[in-house]
């Protein structure tokens, strides 16, 4: 029987990082993963093939709608959706071979099956082959909800799954969930061609973002052709001759309908606990699925830990990856902290939405008096020469202190200017600090410095 200091189940981005830090710090380490390729969820049907698909479907509708206006002639432009496809795969076969190298260059053994826990200090892989180790690390990741009025067929009814493969374009796409999955996927379909429509039992899209993003994205996609019915319920889902029904009730009671030939479930992920055997170590999970675990991540058995998605907290990659590094860490002796009010969110649209810390909701809920700093890309030299003055940033900062208490941004490459405030409420900063910072000029991240200025009614540009 195989010995090892360490185990980790799943092989996604918490899972594949944990198991490095792990070998980096002389961890004899196995990494046991159901799928030939490594990467988990993320790296082949989420986070990296989707922004794949995000990234050749904006430059399709750059080139049809938009070159014009910088004086650049295209015509007859046509989506090649095989190809387009194809480019993706290439681009997650890329990433799964970096991780096997990766593998190997840490002497990480990877055993692919289905992990079973076999007791507190032993896993069986199908069943069949069983290993130990000192210590045991679940990263089994999440999975697709499922609604039980509209089971997946994989064709007419499908998950974030099958919309990263379609080979051509829906004629309507009628998409159930405003979160980053629906509003992403929505985007690359209705770029393409397709009619799409959202459904949401929220008011406004992206309901775990600050209140201000989600209607600034409703307003700007509603504008490039999404149709949004928000506040409203799905109660029917059924195919008919090809074709796909969906009925649902709007917040004042009237039942509506929509006929499509997709329907695209993105109303979230559920752990991927069930089958890992976790009573034979005594691992308690809640209500929901998820591990329990305490601030060191270690499970109600002490030579078991959980992190990422299917341990509590936002389903994110980078929560995740955080997670496992410190989680081994705390194994090996070392002392590590992660803060989770710094951790950003993204939505990949067009244009992009990103945040970090309190929304202006949770602060009046918690009943923190604060100030707001908000300032629009449209004064902003850099996007408007770019054509890219969509969107805002959004400082909130403690009223008496000035400290940094959120960060809420909506417009081209938000992604990455997001994590000058990352960095800044990571050391405790404050809007002050944020606003005597030099920017350099003309560039987006001016609107950061802009908005931290306005906290104080100071705001040069606008």
């Amino acid at each position: 029987m195989s010995q090892f200091d360490l185990i980790v189940i799943g092989a996604g981005p918490a899972g594949y990082v944990a198991a490095i830090r792990a070998a980096q710090l002389g961890m004899k380490t196995a990494l046991i993963e159901k799928h030939s390729s490594l990467g988990g969820t993320c790296l082949n049907v989420g986070c990296i093939p989707s922004k794949a698909l995000l990234d050749s479907s904006e430059k399709f509708e750059l080139a049809q709608h938009h070159f014009g206006e910088h004086g650049i002639t295209v015509s007859d432009v046509k989506a090649d959706i095989p190809t387009m496809v194809k480019r993706k795969q290439g681009v997650v076969d890329k990433m799964t071979q970096g991780i096997n190298f990766l593998m190997k260059k840490n002497k990480v053994t990877v055993i692919n099956g289905w992990a079973t826990l076999s007791g507190k200090n032993s896993v069986k892989v199908d069943d069949k082959d069983e290993y130990q180790a000192k210590n045991i690390l679940i990263a089994a990741g999440s999975d697709v909800i499922e609604l039980p009025f509209a089971k997946f067929d994989g064709e007419h009814i499908i998950s974030s799954t099958e919309a990263l493969e379609l080979q051509e374009v829906p004629q309507h796409l009628i998409v159930i969930g405003a979160g980053v999955i629906g509003l992403e996927l929505g985007s690359v379909w209705r770029r393409l061609g397709a009619k799409v429509s959202v459904i949401d039992v929220a008011d406004k899209p992206l309901a775990v973002m600050d209140s201000d993003l989600g209607k600034e994205a409703q307003k700007l996609f509603t504008k490039q052709g999404l149709e949004f019915y928000m506040n409203s319920k799905v109660s029917g889902v059924n195919v008919e001759d090809g074709n796909v029904n969906v009925e649902f009730e709007d917040n004042a009671g009237e039942v509506k309908k929509l006929n499509g030939d997709k329907v695209l479930v993105a109303v979230g992920r559920k752990p991927n606990t069930k089958g890992l055997n976790l009573e034979a170590a005594g691992v308690e999970v809640d209500e929901r699925g998820f591990i329990k675990v305490d601030e060191h991540f270690k499970t109600s058995c002490d030579s078991i830990f959980a992190v990422g998605d299917c341990a509590p907290g936002p389903m994110l990659a980078h929560k995740g990856e955080e997670e496992g590094v410190a989680c081994v860490e705390m194994l090996s002796g070392q002392k590590p902290h992660i803060n989770y009010d710094c951790i950003p969110w993204v939505v990949y649209t067009a244009p992009e939405v990103s945040g970090v810390g309190k929304t202006e909701e949770q602060l009046k809920e918690a009943g923190i008096e604060y100030n707001v700093g908000k300032f629009n890309f449209l004064a902003n030299g850099r996007a408007v020469a770019m054509a890219e003055s969509n969107g805002f940033v959004k400082v909130l900062a403690d009223k008496k202190t000035d400290k940094l208490l959120g960060v809420h941004m909506i417009g081209h490459n938000v992604s990455e200017m997001i994590h000058e405030a990352v960095a800044i409420m990571e050391f405790g900063g404050s809007a002050e600090d944020m606003a005597r910072m030099v920017h350099a000029h003309p560039t987006m991240s001016e609107a950061t410095k802009e908005a931290a200025l306005a906290v104080d009614g100071r705001a040069i540009h606008s």
